[in-house]
């Protein structure tokens, strides 16, 4: 399994949260972002940057991401991308999208969409909270400990 950060929008908290997770498990990471981050000096850590412009680190990510991976986004098309492709999905607040919720969060964004094209404020997402991190370390937690027993 390989991990794929889809990281120009992802909290910092959860990059750490990665960070640590592929240490402890050897999991090679790869960030992707179309600006340079810093990341921890580990030959099981990299950093892609990609070149700016709409979705070009989905592109990449989709490109590269093989059967069995982890894909770290809170993309749906590129959540969508990935399932197709048979890996994993998971949201920074810890949503698995899989083929069994993906068509339906794909039909609720792109209704969203439309809805913002047509002039209506739906409002943003809620600010990122400690109860996001949380779901998100221990959805983690269970998808690595199910890849090692695989």
């Amino acid at each position: 399994m390989h991990i794929w950060v889809d990281a120009d929008a992802c909290p910092v908290v959860i990059k750490d949260i990665l960070f640590r997770a592929v240490e402890r498990t050897g999991l090679p990471l790869t960030l992707v972002a179309n600006q340079y981050l810093r990341v921890p000096g580990s030959p099981l850590i990299r950093m892609i940057q990609v070149p700016g412009g709409f979705d070009e680190a989905d592109k990449y990510i989709a490109a590269h991401v093989e059967a069995g991976d982890l894909v770290i986004t809170a993309d749906i098309p590129l959540a969508a991308d990935v399932v197709a492709r048979g890996a994993h999905a998971l949201s920074p607040k810890g949503e698995l999208f899989g083929k069994e919720n993906i068509r339906e969060l794909l039909d609720l964004r792109n209704f969203m969409d439309t809805l913002r094209n047509t002039g209506v404020d739906t409002g943003g997402p809620p600010p990122f909270s400690a109860a996001d991190r949380q779901a998100f370390a221990n959805r983690l937690d269970r998808l690595l400990r199910s890849a090692g027993r695989r």
